[in-house]
């Protein structure tokens, strides 16, 4: 039997209860008079040789005293003349170790701790064996797993083996210290050019430790990403479904391994007919296959869709419903299904997993049985379930009002519970990760519009826990939350400032982006910039094939230097990007654009005084213009032959001229751009980064800029047509009010 059998049965026998040691335990001959003989001995080979006399006879305690004195024999040594490798691989150790293998379950847990401490001083596989066979009973948290973690933490410089490393760590994950989970990174990176580059499991271990210590660590995540390309025609597929996974919650998206995973994924089909097997190559292949693969998949889910469980139903849902799958027969069979789970649950998570599946099928409605047993399990839930639950019930409102013209009572009510639920836990959240862990992924109306301030508060009160494992996460989130809080992005500058050799390059553009998108400088502007561009200066890579937001924001970069750092002297190399990007006409105006145009048509003086949907010099589009002279009166432009249904055709100009240089002396152009709500921070009328860039390089190109923002043209005050024409005349003509 191997060592791992051993070890498991023998564990297993450790759970009987003690009153089968002591009526089963009997020992042949006194161990005292063994021990007293192996005190006297001098070297390892007199120990060894009373281990091959005795090993049929040798109890628990003496095991532990022969594997003691065989250790402090090699404590006494120095290091030159240390045998580590002739002790390990003596016949009379192999005879211990196994002998220590099948009396563990007669020892005390310390009596165990001290002989695994000492056997992994010789052979680390053995102690990676035993923290694998509590893990599969899991006792994660078991008094014997911190030992395991302590003896790792106390020998971790003197391990060299990362595969059985790989498994302590997964292990003891849950246990250890953010401290230790540093050391435990930084020995997996050191030791990986030791590893053979097929040891997938090895990888995805290190992989697995990463997501369960929710860090998402650049350098390590990439060199496992080549093992997995490097071996794709050997992983099966639990492996790349539980790479997929592992790499979802880590969110590290690798172009490549997808690619790769979706060839190999297809060739599987018709190896695969067994429910589970089936549901995980749908889930895994689904998004990525053509149709024909997906009419493969389908066939074979619908033959085994009895045999699921909740949460297969809910992938096997989601996957369908991504793929606009049309069918009526599988659709009220999955509901069915889905109904009788939902009867017999009364797992929170479990419920939100049914109720979130039945909202997303075609007929999203649930009967006040089931809000019922919503509201009850509402105490127990996380953020995470809580979202799930008021995504469901909005869905269900949405149908019940398109469908059957009302909105029951009950479902009201569940969303108020919800609101309440969703406040009262960020209001007694202690944690900051346990708060990121939950608010991270959520998405969705109910969020938004319920919890997002309150988050963002409760942000405020934990960001002294704001570090460099999660700033670069906490940084994303406030950029997707459009919400301004300096006090948060003055704690994401200064803990970047201190902790920047600890933050990966790759997470630079996370940290930087919320400052950029909500135009914001913290009070180290300079030196937080400055810091961040150098740390990321060595990693700029431009890969030679390019999507087009890529090339997109490079164009505006390109721009951006152009304009603002013209001492650099650096070319405008877009023009022809810009002009195959922007060759075509802008299409029809809408209502609003139409009322706009007529307006400022009257003001002004007619149509030829105003032009819609202008391209400036490096390409930046104007929703309306029109020219001043030194007294202020508007010029006209050629004639337009314009209608108020279609705009007039863009004319590209490859040029970068600015824009006064054409025009009569002490002439202006005037740029008015009518703003949205996406300009501005969600919780104060603060101008987000993008329109503030517009408007200073529209301004260096020679504009007078006017923006108008959504709170002031849809105001109460500017309710009627008179109002609003009387508002543009002050913002065209007045003193340069912008």
């Amino acid at each position: 039997f191997s060592p791992r059998f051993i070890v498991y049965n023998m564990l297993c026998l450790r759970a009987i209860r003690p009153f089968s040691w002591r009526v089963f335990h009997f020992r042949p001959f006194s161990f005292e008079p063994f021990i007293s003989q192996m005190n006297n001995c001098t070297d390892e080979e007199q120990i060894f040789g009373l281990i091959e006399k005795n090993k049929s006879l040798l109890s628990e305690k003496q095991v532990g005293c022969a594997l003691s004195m065989l250790w402090q024999f090699q404590k006494q040594k120095t290091s030159s003349v240390k045998n580590v490798d002739c002790i390990r691989n003596h016949p009379q150790f192999l005879t211990l170790r196994n002998l220590a293998t099948t009396k563990m379950g007669f020892m005390s847990d310390s009596t165990l701790v001290n002989v695994l401490y000492i056997i992994q001083q010789f052979d680390i596989s053995v102690l990676s064996k035993f923290s694998s066979c509590l893990a599969d009973q899991h006792l994660y948290y078991s008094p014997l797993m911190g030992k395991i973690a302590d003896i790792v933490n106390r020998n971790l410089e003197n391990i060299q083996d990362l595969r059985s490393l790989s498994v302590l760590m997964v292990s003891i994950s849950s246990l250890i210290s953010q401290r230790f989970q540093e050391k435990l990174v930084n020995k997996a990176e050191l030791l990986f050019d030791t590893m053979d580059s097929s040891q997938v499991n090895t990888a995805r271990r290190i992989v697995q430790f990463l997501r369960n210590i929710k860090y998402s660590y650049y350098p390590l995540l990439e060199r496992c990403n080549k093992v997995f390309l490097s071996n794709m025609n050997h992983l099966d597929l639990d492996s790349i479904s539980k790479i997929l996974s592992l790499y979802h919650s880590l969110q590290f998206h690798s172009f490549e391994f997808i690619l790769m995973t979706k060839k190999r994924l297809t060739e599987m089909i018709p190896l695969f007919d067994h429910p589970a097997s089936c549901v995980k190559l749908f889930v895994a292949l689904g998004p990525m296959a053509g149709p024909e693969e997906k009419k493969q998949i389908t066939s074979i889910l619908h033959k085994h869709l009895d045999n699921y469980k909740p949460v297969e139903l809910l992938r096997i849902t989601q996957a369908l419903i991504f793929l606009h799958f049309q069918s009526k027969e599988l659709f009220v069979k999955l509901r069915e299904l889905l109904l009788s789970y939902l009867k017999a649950s009364v797992i929170p998570s479990e419920i939100s997993i049914l109720v979130y599946a039945l909202s997303m099928l075609p007929s999203a409605h649930l009967d006040e049985v089931r809000m019922s047993q919503i509201e009850a399990v509402l105490p127990q839930c996380d953020l995470h379930d809580l979202n799930i639950f008021a995504t469901s019930v909005l869905r269900c409102i949405q149908y019940d009002h398109m469908y059957m013209d009302n909105i029951p009572g009950k479902q009201l009510k569940v969303l108020q519970k919800l609101d309440h639920y969703g406040h009262q836990r960020l209001q007694e959240c202690k944690s900051l990760n346990l708060l990121w862990e939950e608010v991270k992924s959520l998405k969705g109306d109910w969020f938004a519009d319920s919890l997002l301030e309150e988050t963002v508060v409760t942000l405020q009160r934990l960001m002294d826990e704001i570090n460099y494992i999660n700033v670069a996460g906490i940084a994303s989130f406030i950029s997707r939350t459009n919400i301004l809080s300096t006090s948060v992005l003055d704690k994401i500058a200064s803990v970047v400032l201190q902790q920047i050799e600890k933050i990966h390059p790759f997470a630079i553009l996370a940290i930087i982006l919320p400052f950029s998108t909500l135009n914001y400088d913290p009070p180290q502007r300079d030196e937080f910039f400055g810091t961040c561009i150098q740390h990321l200066n060595s990693y700029l890579i431009i890969c030679s094939s390019l999507n087009m937001k890529v090339q997109f924001r490079l164009m505006e970069l390109n721009r951006a230097v152009c304009l603002e750092c013209p001492e650099y002297q650096i070319p405008w190399f877009h023009d022809r990007f810009c002009q195959q990007h922007y060759n075509k006409d802008f299409g029809s105006m809408n209502g609003a654009q139409q009322q706009i145009y007529k307006m400022l048509a009257e003001v002004l003086g007619g149509i030829n005084f105003v032009k819609a949907s202008v391209l400036t010099p490096y390409y930046y589009t104007i929703d309306f213009e029109c020219i001043l002279d030194k007294r202020r009166n508007p010029l006209p432009y050629g004639s337009h032959n314009t209608t108020l249904e279609k705009l007039p055709k863009i004319h590209l100009e490859s040029n970068t001229q600015i824009a006064g240089s054409r025009l009569p002396p002490g002439a202006e152009k005037i740029a008015l751009e009518f703003l949205d709500s996406r300009a501005f921070c969600r919780n104060i009328p603060h101008l987000k980064g993008k329109s503030a860039m517009k408007k200073r390089h529209l301004e260096i190109l020679g504009y007078h800029v006017i923006q108008i923002p959504p709170f002031e043209w849809n105001s109460m005050a500017l309710s009627t047509k008179a109002a609003r024409m009387d508002y543009l005349r002050e913002r065209i003509f007045g003193e340069g009010k912008s």
